[in-house]
């Protein structure tokens, strides 16, 4: 059993740790599905969970979905925001969150330290952020292949960010060998192949459980009526075609050939959501002349609707682990430009759902010219799409992870962890 809210342990609940009773109610606008087997006791560790950011929003759909069935749920992080009845143990790892030259080793110390106090039941720790032994460590990106990029052009920020992937690497190595005999998760087959080509001692312990999109919340059509009222706001034309790019770190996910993109495909509008370095490329839209033919929304928390007001989806990413977004658009009917890159290359079906695209400009013109000659052709590629995201529910994803729990505790309910 969990023990009683203490100092730095709460019930999860809207943003904040707050004391209050644990409960197994679904969150609302769920059906809490039936547990025979349960319930198992889980602790989750990680930076952040919550509603924005991709790692953040896939930890927080596993939880809740994990605590709809039941089990009880600790999870050990910096921050999390949850529903107020999601009934999480949350147990706070005290420090900054920036910068990450400080705030990423403190992690490692005072994360570990938190857990080797609170863990309990069968122990999953995401990727290589504390150096307990773990029962299952799941991989969201591989340090040792993934590049890291910075978020201005200068060379004070691209020093820090060498810094930053020598401390990655090494504590992802340092982590990931302590744990040899933990089980390791995968978030796309791309991952699980990089994972066993730099650790390969680690490679028969290595499993692919995909990420998986809210198939109801994308549905097409749902967010009609606040999709027509953002484009109001935006001064976009309901006829006028809109490509959506969704993301951080601009420079990797290939906001600029999307920009240059837009000089020769003259009938679309682009629309940018995420944080980056905005006033670099607003000066690049400016030079090109196409400025009057982006927005820059900054970072959304309710996503939904922004795919909802778009009629296609572009990311010329140079490095993605499973990109979520990219499966939130194909759950919302968008034909997809993507790059084929890990997760993406196991959704996107060229000349079906979208086209694989480079991250040159006139590649991406040309994809955006042939949506736009042809309008029956853009909506069937979004039907198909939908068709392909349905084989990623969260559903899977969920069960997926408790048959994983399952037999690592034999059958058994978790007991308290070492």
């Amino acid at each position: 059993m969990a023990a009683a809210p203490g100092a730095g342990q709460a019930v999860a609940g809207a943003g904040q740790a707050a004391p209050g009773t644990e409960q197994a109610a679904p969150a609302p606008g769920r059906a809490a599905p039936h547990a025979p087997d349960g319930p198992f006791e889980v602790t989750i560790v990680a930076h952040d969970i919550g509603p924005v950011g991709g790692m953040e929003r896939v930890l927080s759909e596993l939880i809740l979905g994990l605590r709809e069935r039941g089990d009880r749920v600790n999870v050990i992080a910096r921050t999390c925001e949850l529903p107020a009845d999601s009934g999480v143990r949350f147990h706070r790892v005290p420090g900054p969150g920036r910068p990450f030259l400080l705030a990423y080793p403190w992690f490692v110390v005072a994360g570990s330290l938190v857990t080797a106090r609170r863990a309990r039941g069968v122990l999953q720790v995401t990727g290589g952020i504390v150096l307990n032994r773990a029962d299952v460590v799941s991989v969201h990106y591989c340090h040792q292949v993934g590049p890291a990029n910075p978020s201005r052009e200068n060379a004070l920020y691209r020093a820090n960010i060498r810094l930053v992937r020598v401390i990655k690497r090494l504590t992802e190595r340092a982590a990931f060998r302590r744990n040899r005999e933990a089980v390791f998760a995968c978030v796309s087959e791309g991952v699980a192949e990089e994972v066993r080509e730099h650790y390969p001692a680690l490679a028969p312990k290595v499993i692919t459980i995909h990420n998986g999109v809210d198939l109801a919340r994308f549905e097409p059509g749902r967010w009609r009526e606040q999709a027509r009222e953002q484009r109001v706001r935006l001064g976009i034309g309901e006829r006028q075609l809109v490509a959506l790019f969704v993301g951080g770190e601009w420079e990797r996910k290939g906001l600029r050939p999307v920009i240059e993109a837009l000089a020769q495909a003259p009938d679309w509008m682009l629309a940018v959501a995420g944080a980056g370095d905005r006033a670099h490329f607003e000066a690049l839209a400016r030079s090109l002349g196409v400025d009057g033919r982006v927005r820059f929304l900054g970072v959304q928390r309710e996503v939904a609707p922004l795919y909802a007001m778009a009629d296609a989806f572009v990311l010329p990413t140079s490095y993605e682990t499973f990109s979520l977004a990219t499966f939130e658009a194909a759950a919302s009917g968008l034909p997809l430009l993507a790059t084929p890159v890990n997760g993406v290359s196991e959704l996107l079906e060229p000349d079906v759902n979208g086209f694989f695209i480079d991250r040159r400009a006139d590649t991406v013109a040309a994809a955006l010219n042939q949506l736009a000659g042809d309008p029956p052709r853009m909506l069937d590629m979004g039907h198909a799409a939908r068709r392909a995201s349905l084989r990623f529910s969260w559903e899977n994803t969920v069960e997926r992870h408790r048959e994983l729990y399952r037999r690592l505790s034999g059958g058994r309910r978790a007991t308290p962890a070492r």
